[in-house]
């Protein structure tokens, strides 16, 4: 006897079945069946060979969409063909600092304002595979546009290897052979030529006679630093024995300044001498002074810029000599005043 199927149980088995395919398709897609997608599209001018339905959209190394679409547009113009690609980007994959709950949503319009523009990108070298890679490279303030069904058009630049090509087109290759072959015949030429060799063996004949050279000097150095050091030691030794004579001089004309004080003295005790003796005594103060102004100028001419030094001994003897005279004038007044009228008495 069959057992009847029961209506509430067959429907709790339907329920259970559909909310686990709804729970697979959620892990599955990863939460982007409830995903906020934004379209927009990308012209670009080179070949997409490699990029592929579905290819990775990545924003500084974030996957933020994959590419739905593209095709070919003619642009108006003999040869001109744009390439559009249409990209699904994920608006809450980007959004604003703030609240949890109160956190705005960037659009691509937003980041097009930004400098966003986008490049194609390669996948891996093996496979040859792109993917549309995007990034703030403009300068911000850039104007957006819009296709005529409303996609945010996101500017564009060409890859590396693009760049490099238009690089090279605009080369001479044929004008650059020429002058590499040019090049490469001049050093041949030269290389060749037996005047080299000679140059090079007169280098190596100089750097001998250079070496050479070097180790004879070194070999005088000490010897020329020894006798360098004797002529300094000379040098000083003269220096020393200047020093003591300059000495020696200012030494000598204080003796004679005092001498010369000492006569004016006398000279102040030859006025208590008779009148007749007056002009006689004169001339001796007028000798006397004569002799302090000589020492004063001497003692000027001691200095150490004066060019009078090799004469300065000489002339503090002769002052010497006068000193003493001098002295033994004013001691004879002293005995005879009357000496200067009769003359000098011999001794007894």
């Amino acid at each position: 006897m069959k057992r009847k199927a029961h209506p509430t149980r067959i429907g709790l088995f339907m329920l259970g079945a559909l909310a686990l395919l709804v729970a697979a398709v959620v892990v599955v897609s990863g939460g982007r069946v409830f995903a906020n997608r934004e379209r927009a599209v990308a012209y670009f001018d080179g070949s997409v060979y490699g990029l592929q339905l579905g290819a990775p959209v990545v924003f500084r190394g974030v996957r933020l969409g994959s590419v739905v679409g593209i095709g070919v547009v003619y642009q108006g113009q003999p040869g001109r063909y744009a390439i559009p690609v249409e990209l699904q980007i994920d608006s809450n994959a980007i959004a604003n600092t703030g609240t949890p709950g109160n956190r705005a949503t960037t659009t691509v319009a937003d980041l097009v304002g930004q400098g966003l523009n986008a490049q194609l990108s390669t996948q891996s070298l093996l496979t040859g595979l792109l993917y549309v890679d995007l990034d703030l490279r403009s300068t911000p303030g850039q104007p957006v546009r819009r296709r005529s069904d409303g996609l945010t058009q996101i500017p564009t630049l060409p890859t590396t290897l693009q760049s490099l090509q238009k690089q090279l087109q605009n080369v001479d290759l044929t004008q650059l052979l020429g002058d590499v072959s040019a090049v490469a015949a001049g050093l041949r030429q030269l290389v060749g030529n037996p005047k080299l060799a000679g140059t090079v063996d007169d280098l190596a004949q100089s750097g001998a006679e250079l070496r050479q050279l070097l180790a004879q000097l070194n070999q005088r150095v000490g010897p020329l630093g020894d006798a360098l050091q004797g002529t300094l030691g000379s040098a000083r030794q003269g220096a020393e024995q200047w020093g003591a004579a300059v000495a020696r001089v200012g030494s000598a004309v204080d003796r004679v300044g005092q001498a010369a004080d000492r006569v004016s003295g006398t000279m102040g005790r030859f006025d208590r001498l008779a009148d007749d003796a007056a002009p006689a005594l004169a001339s001796v103060r007028r000798a006397a002074d004569d002799l302090a102004l000589t020492a004063a100028e001497l003692r000027r001419a001691t200095s150490d810029d004066s060019g009078l030094m090799q004469q300065v001994e000489r002339a503090a003897q002769d002052m010497a000599r006068a000193s003493r005279a001098v002295r033994d004038l004013a001691d004879l007044l002293e005995r005879q005043p009357e000496a200067l009228i009769r003359g000098r008495t011999a001794n007894p």
